[in-house]
């Protein structure tokens, strides 16, 4: 399924959501496959595409269809999304690592940080990935592109 040119804020927050979970998961057990699938789902929709995303293609499917539809206006661009995707992707490659190379604090710190901004986003709506990307294209070029 094509992914449409914006994306409905709630599917963002769902997606929030259930990443919050995983990456709490991984904080509690200190599991670096936990951090692994994580980083994988991180990586395919920061450099691949928003549509790859499994949570969205459930809210897409499952969610959405039972709630009113969002107007054009309250929609969001997906090029802050996919940014804030990438810098997860960072923090959980360095979690990843920190957990398997058994530096369980490093492992823990990028977790967890990458934890409350993921609780951020599903609590609030407030995505501080997207509020970096905001701040780097005020003084700098950073390449837009939808998929």
């Amino acid at each position: 399924m094509p992914m449409p040119a914006t994306l409905d804020p709630r599917g963002i927050r769902f997606t929030a959501a259930i990443t919050s979970v995983i990456l709490a998961i991984g904080l509690v057990t200190g599991s670096w496959r936990v951090l692994a699938v994580q980083t994988v789902l991180f990586a395919l929709c920061a450099f691949v595409g928003m549509g790859l995303n499994p949570w969205g293609a459930v809210y897409r499917s499952a969610v959405a269809p039972r709630l009113r539809a969002v107007p054009e206006s309250e929609r969001e661009s997906p090029a802050p999304v996919r940014f804030s995707q990438g810098v997860g992707f960072a923090f959980a490659v360095v979690a990843t690592a920190g957990y398997a190379l058994e530096w369980t604090t490093l492992g823990m710190v990028a977790n967890a940080l990458a934890l409350v901004a993921a609780l951020l986003n599903a609590a609030f709506g407030y995505c501080l990935g997207c509020q970096l990307y905001l701040v780097l294209r005020r003084f700098g070029p950073v390449k837009q592109e939808a998929r």
